[in-house]
């Protein structure tokens, strides 16, 4: 089934094979997309979906070094080099929105804008900056309404600014402790209003932002990406975690959003996602179910014949195999990914891993 089309509405896939979204901090200084994210992108065209790297919808939430965004329309234009290029070669690709809150050093933010979150406590570790190396995490100041209503509204306008620039369509990045996954996770989410303190609270501003997203651009272009068990940037688990996702799920359910993207990090070393709980979540949902989490070609395949996903996303794989469907579709042998270059600019591991010979 893994190279057999989709079609939902009016998106038609060519395989069932998606690209998982993948921070490479190629975007200029700036944030502005560049034509070498053309070619990348253009060269993995042949996945059934790409979903890009997590792409800023505000200045509050350009975490990383040279990550791009998409809040204005200089950001978009670069972004319609991107969508050319996947289209010209016959793919379908949708921008990840990531604001990433409280995950970030005021050194990686530009001038005059803020590190937010849903409390104001610091997140645990260190981050790089171009400017000083590795440095602590700047406190966050504790979003309040306004700053929700404004978050929201953020969001609108980079899925408005998405389509303009030649989208298929967003996915709303709800996993690895970034600002959607924040407001969802009772470790960090401390807040006593309506924004937090329960299962509903939490929940509310993942439910209001892919609403407030689906109304502006419709929902059959709208997903999100869930990672229920993620630790990742200060998160972890909590209780009712499972009780919470079920419930956040079946509201994307009503709001007729396109897919949901549950990510199991225990290849990484993470808690795994139980089984149990993604067939739960996958029956909550009428729309399309993304699997992700170190998938390889015959587990991929076993979970889309079990009727276990709907599509199966693959990251590394894809970084390293501009044309992993090709090679997979042969049996041919692997490029092995060079994790010295994931996150360094220029086309070194980037744009210049070999595709097969035709």
């Amino acid at each position: 089934m893994l190279f057999e089309p989709l079609v939902a509405g009016k998106l038609h896939l060519k395989n069932r094979m998606v690209m998982s979204p993948m921070t490479r901090n190629r975007a200029t200084a700036e944030n502005t997309p560049t034509a070498l994210m053309a070619e990348y992108y253009g060269q993995r065209a042949s996945a059934g979906l790409i979903v890009t790297e997590g792409t800023s919808p505000s200045p509050n939430g350009l975490g990383y070094p040279r990550i791009p965004g998409l809040f204005n329309l200089e950001q978009a234009n670069a972004w319609k080099l991107v969508t050319d290029s996947v289209h010209a070669r016959g793919g379908k690709i949708f921008v990840q929105l990531m604001h990433t809150g409280r995950v970030t050093n005021l050194a990686n933010l530009p001038a005059g804008a803020s590190v937010v979150g849903p409390s104001a406590e610091v997140c645990p570790g260190e981050i790089y900056t171009d400017a000083n190396g590795m440095q602590p995490y700047s406190p966050p100041r504790s979003m309040s309404e306004q700053d929700v209503a404004q978050a929201i509204a953020e969001y609108v306008q980079s899925a408005q600014l998405a389509i303009e620039a030649g989208f298929d369509g967003i996915e709303l990045h709800g996993a690895n402790g970034y600002l959607i996954g924040q407001f969802l996770n009772a470790n960090v989410n401390l807040r006593d209003d309506g924004y937090g303190g329960s299962i509903a609270g939490r929940n509310r501003f993942a439910i209001e932002a892919a609403r407030a997203a689906a109304a502006a651009i419709g929902a059959e272009r709208v997903g999100i990406r869930l990672s229920p068990y993620g630790v990742f940037n200060g998160t972890g688990e909590y209780p009712d975690v499972e009780e919470q996702y079920l419930s956040l799920v079946r509201e994307f359910s009503q709001l007729r959003l396109l897919y949901i993207h549950v990510l199991d990090h225990s290849a990484m070393g993470a808690p795994p996602v139980p089984e149990e709980l993604k067939a739960k979540l996958k029956g909550a949902f009428a729309g399309l179910f993304i699997r992700a989490g170190g998938f390889n070609e015959a587990s991929a395949e076993s979970v889309l014949t079990g009727g276990l996903a709907d599509l199966v996303a693959f990251g590394r794989p894809f970084l390293a195999n501009p044309d992993l469907v090709k090679r997979l579709h042969q049996n041919a042998p692997l490029n092995e990914p060079d994790m010295s270059t994931f996150y360094t600019p220029g086309q070194k591991g980037y744009t210049d891993y070999p595709a097969l010979a035709n």
